[in-house]
């Protein structure tokens, strides 16, 4: 036999069966291209030359770029499967004409290089091509400058051909085992093998009720931001667990249901439908259950990346209070008396005069922060109960800010008074229902709540629930001054805060300037000058190229993964209908002959789609609602806390996606009736 018959075999093998082959060419192209546009992405010289941010959102690619491969690796070897069983057949049939497997696997060998060479060449062509577009829309997303140059890294190119080169190199060896190790009589009459009647296994089934109703409960029942982000992923792998024994178990279940119920079974649009399932149903569960849960990874991924984006004034004002701000903090209680402070006043006033520049909404106070483990009314703050708690319960951890009553009256235009030993308390993502605090021998009255409370930075951006107390002076604090860590520091904070904000007319690198030679002055007039001082803050207009450099990478990200994610659900529901048709073909041939007109099998079709193919979308519905707490309270992480706008996002994230469903569907349901009608052949 002539070697080159074997690249003409592959070739028209290819052509015949291109209703698989062409989806799957695309799918291959499409890893590829995003592959190679996320990689040329983090080699862009603009990442480089970002003052703030390129380091953030260099890491955040990368995380896409092993994202990609290692779902581009799962995927194609499942949509691999389709093909190959589809071939079943014709390759049994080249066995019993005379071809040995060797001259199979001959076969099989160059359609893999043909497909890989269009997935490959295709892929990067694309790749090439709208890597620029990706480029702009990326720049847009972080609000950086646009450049209109175009380049081609050689390692973005290399990297893309080595990843993927292996990649379909298993793809290869997956099939050539595949052929290899089944008989000649198996291949041949490989679309006649069907599964027995499976059995309805509710023990499995309930299995999955419990533990996706216990991910439901973690999900529901979580309090704090830092437990939601440790439990996140344990709560994720139990839904997907949880997802693919419900589809796997309960499907059947609901297909014997059906069965029973002979109102709904004994109907021409379900009777065809609802047997032909429960025949495969182990299967199809597990492909419903894939569907479903790349549903949810789009769903979820989508909205909060979609959140973060679009709330980020809201986290730029959480973080600074006042446009610019610093802390300056100060060696013990006694260091935050005013006269003590003179010193850092006087620098801010010289670095105004020199700038000509007049602040606005000036905001000052002194306040103290500690950590500590909550126990009932008592406080354990000693440095071996804080760091014992890690690891152990991260819910019972607080962080207690004090701000004495005459700042907090001054910053807020109230007029409290306390007497000693009372504190007015604000709780802050948390709550607190005692009316008394002790810790370390420092005993506290609550003697009132106040509904709002100074808006200190570190607070909003830190992890830990906070309490925010009000006391009658700092003096009340003496006994936690004791306090050491392990290196002997104090573990109670004093700090001095000032912000302010700046007029509209001030240009951002203005204020950066002076916001720099802010912290010089401290630096050359004060800290240089005494032990035990140190400064902490940030200017907006600074940070903010940081900030949309991280959440809009994010965000372009989300977009990116959630393409690559809706078209594997797009192409995992086509190889479905298509391979189902083809074994449906024949049913409903036989069903024409005694009588079912093509109206009949539409509404089968439809049938079998409103019965199980929606399910995915439902169950992920249902999945994003209960972990819609979770992420809620991994988004304040991130400063975010504008509720009713994450709601509206997510909503609107599910009803988009859900017409993007819906259409895919309808899409593959023709694909799926013009073959079981009698006008599909491959």
């Amino acid at each position: 036999m002539k070697k080159s018959i074997y690249p003409r075999l592959a070739w028209s093998g290819i052509v015949k069966n291109r209703k698989l082959y062409f989806p799957y060419i695309l799918s291959c192209m499409g890893m590829v291209m995003m592959f190679y546009i996320i990689h040329f992405l983090s080699y862009s010289p603009l990442l480089h030359e970002m003052k703030k941010g390129g380091s953030s959102l260099e890491m955040i690619l990368s995380l896409g770029k092993f994202v990609i491969a290692v779902f581009a690796l799962l995927f194609l070897f499942y949509t691999n499967s389709f093909l190959i069983r589809r071939r079943y057949k014709e390759f049994g049939l080249f066995n019993v004409l005379g071809m040995d497997k060797h001259s199979i696997s001959r076969i099989i060998l160059w359609e893999s290089l043909i497909v890989s060479a269009f997935g490959l060449i295709g892929g990067m062509g694309l790749g090439i091509v709208f890597s620029k577009l990706a480029e702009l829309g990326l720049l847009n997303a972080i609000h950086g400058a646009i450049d209109y140059r175009f380049t081609i890294p050689a390692e973005a190119i290399t990297y893309t051909l080595i990843i993927f080169g292996i990649i379909f190199l298993l793809l290869t060896v997956k099939s050539l085992w595949q052929v290899r190790r089944c008989k000649p009589l198996e291949l041949l009459r490989s679309e006649n093998f069907g599964e027995k009647p499976p059995k309805a296994n509710w023990v499995f089934a309930v299995l999955g009720v419990i533990i996706l109703g216990v991910a439901y409960y973690l999900a529901v029942s979580i309090k704090t931001p830092l437990t939601a982000f440790t439990l996140f992923f344990v709560a994720v792998i139990m839904v997907i667990i949880a997802t693919y024994l419900l589809f796997m178990s309960g499907s059947v279940a609901l297909c014997k249901i059906l069965q029973k119920n002979r109102k709904y079974y004994y109907q021409k649009q379900h009777f065809v439908s609802v047997s032909s399932m429960v025949y495969r149903m182990k299967r199809n569960g597990a492909g419903l259950a894939s569907i479903c849960i790349l549903c949810t990874m789009v769903l979820v991924m989508i909205s909060s990346s979609a959140s973060l984006y679009f709330g980020i004034n809201d986290a730029l004002r959480a973080r600074f209070p006042r446009d610019i701000d610093i802390s300056v903090n100060v060696e013990g209680l006694d260091n935050l008396s005013d006269e003590k402070l003179e010193n850092i006043r006087h620098a801010y006033e010289k670095v105004f005069a020199s700038h000509q520049f007049t602040p606005e909404n000036v905001q000052e106070y002194r306040y103290a922060a500690i950590a500590g483990l909550v126990s009932g009314d008592a406080v354990q703050a000693d440095h071996n109960a804080v760091l014992d708690s890690f690891g152990i319960n991260y819910d019972d951890i607080r962080m207690l800010y004090f701000v004495s009553v005459d700042d907090y009256n001054r910053v807020m235009g109230t007029d409290y008074t306390l007497s000693s030993g009372e504190a007015l308390l604000h709780t802050l993502r948390c709550t607190y229902s005692r009316d008394s605090l002790s810790m370390n021998g420092c005993e506290l009255h609550i003697a009132g709540t106040v509904d709002e409370f100074i808006r200190i930075g570190e607070a909003n951006t830190m992890v830990i629930p906070s309490l925010m107390l009000v006391i009658p002076d700092y003096d009340t604090l003496r006994p936690l001054e004791s306090l050491v860590d392990a290196n002997g520091n104090r573990m109670l904070s004093t700090k001095y805060y000032y912000g302010y904000d700046y007029d509209a007319s001030l240009s951002d690198e203005e204020a950066i300037r002076i916001y720099n030679d802010q912290t010089d002055a401290l630096g050359d007039t004060f800290i240089a000058d005494q032990d035990g001082y140190s400064y902490s803050g940030g200017c907006m207009a600074a940070e903010k190229e940081d900030f949309f450099a991280t959440f809009g990478g994010l965000f372009f990200l989300g977009i990116v993964l959630s393409i690559v994610f809706i078209f594997a659900a797009a192409m995992i529901i086509y190889y479905k209908q298509i391979s189902e048709g083809y074994e449906d073909q024949s049913r409903f041939a036989i069903m024409q002959k005694v009588g079912m007109t093509k109206t009949d099998i539409k509404k089968s079709i439809n049938s079998q789609v409103l019965t199980v193919f929606f399910a995915p979308l439902i169950f992920a519905g249902l999945h994003l609602g209960f972990a819609f707490p979770l992420v809620w309270k991994m988004l304040q992480l991130f400063n975010l806390h504008n509720l009713p706008l994450v709601i509206w996002i997510t909503v609107g994230a599910f009803v988009v996606f859900g017409i993007f469903y819906a259409l895919i569907y309808k899409a593959t349901a023709r694909a799926y009736y013009s073959i079981v009608a009698g006008g599909g052949n491959a």
